[in-house]
């Protein structure tokens, strides 16, 4: 009982935040500063989804944000796996020590690569570009931890009929390893869409123009620097980030699962 009791509190704490967005998106000025406030917006109302279209350059901002996006999810994924199968089916020196540094990325925040990562996109010229803002997001330790741990879960006798028949490394990757250990690699995928969707530091620092900005910055520009920001509009810029991240969560929610817990079983 005590266990039911626990997801209904965490769920009501993650999802009370989520549902008053969602109102307040739907709500006038007038009744979202009402005390005591209301839970069904009395006056529902569209009107706030296009004024924060019009106050920030949306259309640009989303196509920003899908390039990054989809480029950087690509990169992590297709290295996670790479990186992942030569850890667990090939052979060479020091393959633990390669491990060990992944996991030991695992443990640097992301903060302290800011400052580097902003020199050395100087150097490259890439300051205000997509490969500015892509190629530090390029490679995930997270991503490649996950993807050693489920390939080591693939039983080897399949990959050991497969080298007998005479099929090569990349072969077996793309024919064999990859469709079997879909669920992680859905899973990797999905976390980096998340975690590139809605990063707002690194996107904030290394542009300079409207023209580059993203998603999460467009929603900052909503706010009112003099403390009278009009909240039903801040919400619905909100709703434009939040809205496709939870479609792509409901429709890979059973992949997450089973990548999570498969990457689980055998260290």
């Amino acid at each position: 009982m005590a266990g039911y009791a626990a997801i209904v509190v965490s769920a009501l704490m993650i999802g009370l935040p989520i549902y008053w967005m969602l109102i307040a998106s739907l709500k006038t000025s007038r009744e979202i500063y009402t005390v005591p406030p209301t839970w069904i917006p009395l006056n529902p109302t569209l009107e706030n989804y296009p004024a924060a279209w019009r106050a920030a350059p949306f259309a640009r901002y989303y196509i920003n944000s899908i390039i990054v996006t989809l480029a950087t999810t690509l990169s992590k994924m297709t290295l996670a796996v790479l990186t992942a199968y030569a850890l667990v089916f090939l052979r060479f020196p020091g393959k633990n020590v390669v491990f060990v540094t992944v996991l030991a990325a695992l443990m640097v925040p992301a903060q302290i690569t800011i400052v580097p990562n902003f020199l050395t996109m100087g150097d490259l010229r890439l300051v205000n570009t997509y490969w500015g803002l892509i190629l530090p997001g390029a490679a995930t330790a997270f991503g490649t931890f996950l993807m050693r741990q489920y390939f080591m879960t693939l039983p080897r006798e399949v990959f050991e009929a497969a080298e007998i028949d005479g099929a090569g490394h990349m072969r077996r990757l793309w024919e064999i390893a990859v469709p079997l250990a879909m669920p992680a690699l859905v899973t990797t995928g999905l976390f980096a869409v998340v975690n590139e969707w809605n990063e707002f530091l690194w996107p904030l620092i290394i542009t300079s123009t409207e023209d580059m900005r993203t998603l999460p910055i467009g929603v900052a520009r909503l706010l009112d620097q003099e403390g009278l920001a009009r909240w039903g509009v801040v919400m619905a810029g909100t709703m434009f980030v939040v809205l496709p991240v939870v479609i792509l969560f409901v429709w890979a929610q059973r992949y997450i699962v089973e990548g999570i817990a498969a990457g689980a079983v055998k260290g």
